[in-house]
């Protein structure tokens, strides 16, 4: 590595895989190697382009609709979840599945159906069109509307003030999302908060070590691909934190060496679903442009880690010769 005099890189701790990312790309692996290519998963198992094509190479099948995957296959469930109806779609196609949803996004679909079950409107905060909203929105069609920003507060109407609860997308940015939920108190006073945090751990802890490094860097780098929520937050914190400049690459290639111009701090930081070795390749990059000198910024130490989906832990290669046995077809495992 070589350094410059007066430059160098601060680099977030934590950053990269989260614990819920991890075990869905664990799972897909786990899958392949257990039962055989093809696997199919039904959206981006994560939000990352290297490692849908890294797992695509593998013999991961990426659909978006429950219906492409051939009768008698595994389809695995991504892990920002997914709606009751799409597991109605598995059964009525004789699938076998696997449930990668992350743990902390099920928790959200629990809250939803026990708050629909109580007869509470619920507020979901979160961006149109995000499957995880879908997933959410799916488990209490009845019961939820979404409220995409502060801006979206006017227009809420519910049935019972007193009755009213606010649930959220698990990788929204922290501040916006509280700025949100106070625009909400202010409409509706009696708003019942869920009974912990929605935001997922590993979002906030990523966005407290970019608002640290913010006020130094000039410029701060987030890994991550532009459909990935999470990496997309990190971005505009690291502006509101005061960073001059902040920008979003999946790799090393994509940085601008227009962007250096001036600039003697540089962050980086990755969105949960980035493997640390785009990382690496991207402090490389910077360093033989003379920012070899790393710093770490740690915000929180992470511990957390999740079992794999239980399906995993019996044999689904029967479960699925059997759905196949029963349309008169052959095993996924022996076409």
């Amino acid at each position: 590595m070589t350094a410059s005099p007066g430059r160098r890189v601060l680099l977030a701790a934590p950053r990269g895989y989260c614990a819920g990312v991890d075990r869905a790309v664990i799972a897909v692996e786990k899958a392949l190697e257990q039962y055989g290519a093809p696997i199919y998963v039904r959206h981006e198992i994560v939000h990352n382009k290297y490692v849908v094509q890294t797992l695509e190479k593998k013999g991961a099948v990426f659909v978006e609709r429950t219906e492409e995957v051939p009768p008698g296959s595994i389809v695995m469930f991504s892990a920002h979840g997914v709606a009751p109806i799409v597991h109605d779609e598995a059964r009525q196609g004789r699938l076998a599945t696997i449930d990668a949803t992350c743990p902390l996004v099920t928790k959200v679909h629990k809250e939803a159906v026990r708050y629909a079950k109580e007869d509470y409107d619920i507020l979901l905060i979160g961006h149109e069109g995000h499957e995880e909203v879908i997933g959410t929105s799916g488990e209490a069609p009845d019961h939820i509307q979404l409220v995409d920003g502060p801006e979206d507060v006017a227009k809420v109407e519910v049935r019972d003030p007193s009755k009213v609860v606010w649930l959220s997308q698990t990788t929204l940015s922290v501040d916006e999302t509280m700025e949100t939920v106070d625009a909400l108190k202010t409409k509706f006073p009696g708003l019942v908060s869920p009974p912990s945090d929605d935001i997922c751990y590993a979002t906030q802890n990523r966005q407290l070590a970019v608002k640290q490094m913010g006020a130094e860097a000039e410029l701060v780098i987030v890994v991550g691909s532009r459909n990935s929520s999470n990496s997309k937050r990190l971005v505009e914190v690291a502006k509101l934190a005061g960073a001059r400049e902040a920008y979003l690459v999946d790799f090393a290639d994509e940085i601008d060496e227009a962007w250096l111009e001036g600039v003697t701090t540089v962050g980086v930081t990755s969105g949960a679903s980035v493997p640390e070795v785009l990382v690496e390749q991207v402090l490389e990059w910077l360093s033989g442009r003379g920012y070899g000198d790393v710093e770490i910024i740690k915000a929180a130490e992470e511990s957390i880690t999740f079992s794999l989906p239980k399906e995993l832990r019996r044999d689904l290669r029967e479960e699925a010769t059997a759905l196949v046995a029963e349309r008169g077809g052959t095993g996924p495992c022996e076409e």
